[in-house]
């Protein structure tokens, strides 16, 4: 089935759901998912509506500028459409640690994320036998902090020669520039090893054990400027308690980064995620 997934934001007002439901019924458009949510404190109006392309009467090339005369312009919305076709190509990059890789690549080889995947890129070599395994270009680039801004130059290149929609940080263990970042803002999508805003930077088990928490979690969130303070997409925890060393609380940790970071990548992929202010609206 062809479809088409419309996200909008806007400031509330009565009548938004009727204008654009009627909208898609004058042009035969059959609706598959309907969300809507209304932020009270700032008055914005977010929706993610789905709908059947196969009786619609406007062209897919179309119907952006369409929507965007009759409905858009008149009611201040600001919108992306996105079709079902349309597979987006899911940059990986790593370092050395394997889970979170190994994670994303078999659930991509059962069909879970329709993506497709140009190239796996490291700063090391470590991981290149897990490309070979999966057959996925590798793509080795040094970072070291002598060269930073020439291997992220590089990176950047390479995005834009294999038209790259979106990036995902697989423990790729590297802290990105304001340029790299705002050149695929709200597209590089991140795993962070802690419940977030709690113990941000490289070493949160460790403070975690220190202090003696009951829990630990993960978070994944779009990245920003900011270290850690990116739209969060996901988060889960898990209990830990006394009897715990800091090996245990990676072990357990290590099976939440995988969870967590395949379900944002999904919801990700599936048009499920809204990006407003440095909040996230997830359908």
């Amino acid at each position: 089935m062809s479809s088409a997934t419309l996200l909008i934001h806007c400031p509330d007002k009565s009548g938004l759901v009727a204008i654009i439901s009627e909208f898609l019924f004058a042009n035969n458009g059959n609706i598959l998912h309907f969300d809507q949510h209304v932020d009270s404190e700032t008055q914005t109006f977010f929706m993610r509506v789905v709908w059947d392309l196969n009786h619609f009467s406007i062209p897919k090339d179309k119907i952006g500028d369409c929507f965007q005369t009759l409905i858009a312009s008149k009611n201040e919305i600001k919108f992306d459409i996105f079709f079902s076709e349309t597979k987006p190509k899911m940059a990986l990059f790593v370092s050395s640690l394997s889970h979170c890789l190994f994670d994303l690549l078999s659930r991509y080889e059962a069909g879970e994320l329709r993506v497709e995947i140009p190239f796996i890129l490291s700063n090391h070599n470590h991981l290149k036998h897990v490309a070979e395994r999966f057959e996925i270009p590798f793509i080795h680039i040094p970072n070291s902090a002598d060269r930073k801004a020439e291997a992220e130059q590089e990176m950047i290149q390479i995005c834009k020669k294999y038209s790259v929609d979106f990036i995902v940080l697989a423990r790729y263990m590297q802290i990105l520039s304001s340029n790299f970042v705002d050149t695929y803002r709200n597209r590089i999508i991140n795993i962070h090893h802690s419940f977030l805003p709690a113990f941000p930077g490289a070493r949160p088990y460790h403070s975690a054990f220190a202090r003696g928490v009951k829990i630990i979690g993960a978070t994944s969130h779009y990245v920003t400027s900011e270290l850690d303070a990116g739209p969060i997409i996901e988060q889960d925890v898990a209990r830990v308690s006394h009897r715990d060393s800091i090996d245990d609380l990676v072990r357990k940790g290590r099976d939440l980064e995988k969870l967590v970071l395949s379900r944002a990548v999904y919801k990700h992929v599936n048009r499920m995620v809204l990006v407003y202010g440095n909040k996230t609206v997830v359908f």
